[in-house]
């Protein structure tokens, strides 16, 4: 019975994406999609143990699928409508193959980009990405981003009403419009990975790496590349950035525990986005990372070559974030003096952002400026909602007595 508990956990983690964007793409409807989808795991719950684990169980799964969404639509109170008589037409033909035969075409790259649409608020995209293209349940996507479960089921239904109601169509957007709409999708996947980026909650950065490279063998601009690239080296540090639940910062880790061949395959992909000649913000960014990774050490970190990458990300794409991060590199380059200066300039713009005020303390109390540090790191921590990194802070704050 284990064995086929394990099957079917494999089954559904390798395959369930790309079944559950087949059944939306047919039936336009995710409350549907996602209803045969859990009816079919069901059905094999209880038939695999009997009769084997079939030789193509996605092939399996959708086929099931199908036909308990034709139930259900028989069902429903729109039985009689045109469309979903039609809908029911078009199952019913596809399931006349015996489910080892069935391809499953790839409709996951529609299935992104409907999820990422600008008609939805962000938290919004996130929540449909994480529930439609990985599978995750509400409560585990509630849980990575603080909030209930039910709250999060609200933004779920939203979403897919919102999708319904304004006909937003389930299409790759057209040549012309990608990049615009490219934009959102890689929002998206950042801050799933972003939210991940913490002590026991591997599963969101692994989701968005994974979503990265589906999104590169699907799409490869160079854009894709570069954020895949930028993720791909951040997590080459993941080993070295905790003991226990303790966070150690990038300079004090121990570089020996980097992935190499993470970070070999990072820069692969940074260089094969370059070539393209198509410069953007993420690559930029994990050129940055690139720098860090090529260094034995703190010390040893090319910081004007970081200062000069922080200048053209901020041309291309001006943010009070890249300028924060530019001034801390100018510090470590040597003009301490200057980047405080740049400090002063940044404080309106990030009055409620917890690493301003987390830099602004370190660089203070370079200076020498203990009280005005202190009171900093006592902000930051006020502003910090993660307790490793809360942790991290009060112990920074400790070592100025």
């Amino acid at each position: 019975m284990r064995g086929i508990d394990t099957a079917l956990a494999r089954v559904y983690r390798r395959n369930a994406g790309r079944v559950l964007a087949a059944l939306i793409h047919q039936l336009r409807d995710f409350d549907l999609a996602e209803d045969a989808f859990q009816d079919a795991m069901l059905e094999a719950a209880r038939v695999w143990p009997q009769k084997g684990v079939p030789e193509n169980g996605a092939g399996w799964l959708l086929t099931v699928a199908r036909r308990r969404a034709i139930d259900r639509l028989r069902k429903s109170k729109r039985a009689g409508a045109e469309t979903t008589r039609d809908t029911i037409l078009l199952l019913a033909e596809d399931d006349t193959l015996p489910e080892q035969n069935h391809i499953i075409p790839d409709e996951r790259l529609r299935l992104i980009f409907t999820c990422c649409h600008p008609a939805l608020l962000q938290e919004a995209q996130v929540a449909l990405t994480l529930r439609s293209m990985c599978g995750l349940p509400a409560a585990e996507i509630a849980r990575a981003f603080l909030t209930s479960e039910p709250t999060m089921n609200q933004r779920l239904t939203r979403a897919k009403s919102k999708i319904r109601n304004a006909g937003i169509p389930y299409r790759v957007p057209e040549h012309t419009e990608i990049l615009p709409r490219l934009q959102p999708v890689l929002s998206v996947i950042y801050l799933i990975y972003n939210a991940g980026y913490a002590p026991n909650n591997a599963t969101l950065t692994d989701e968005a790496i994974r979503l990265a490279t589906l999104l590169h063998h699907l799409l490869p601009h160079p854009e894709v590349a570069g954020l895949l690239a930028l993720m791909t080296l951040h997590h080459a540090r993941n080993s070295a950035r905790f003991q226990g639940n303790r966070l150690i910062s990038l300079e004090q880790q121990n570089r020996k525990l980097w992935d190499q061949l993470a970070i070999k395959r990072g820069k692969s992909l940074l260089v094969d986005a370059l070539k393209q000649n198509q410069p953007g913000p993420y690559q930029f960014q994990a050129a940055i990372s690139a720098v860090h990774s090529d260094a034995k050490n703190w010390r040893a970190t090319d910081w004007r070559q970081i200062v000069s990458l922080c200048t053209a990300l901020n041309t291309l794409t001006p943010s009070p974030i890249v300028r924060l991060n530019r001034a801390v590199a100018v510090a470590y380059a040597g003009d301490l003096g200057h980047a405080l200066a740049d400090l002063e300039g940044l404080k309106s713009d990030l009055a409620n952002y917890q690493p301003f005020y987390a830099a602004r303390a370190e660089l203070r109390s370079q200076n020498g400026d203990i009280d005005q540090a202190k009171h900093d790191y006592q902000t930051a921590i006020r502003f910090s909602q993660n307790t490793a990194e809360q942790q991290f802070l009060k112990h920074k704050l400790a070592e100025l007595g």
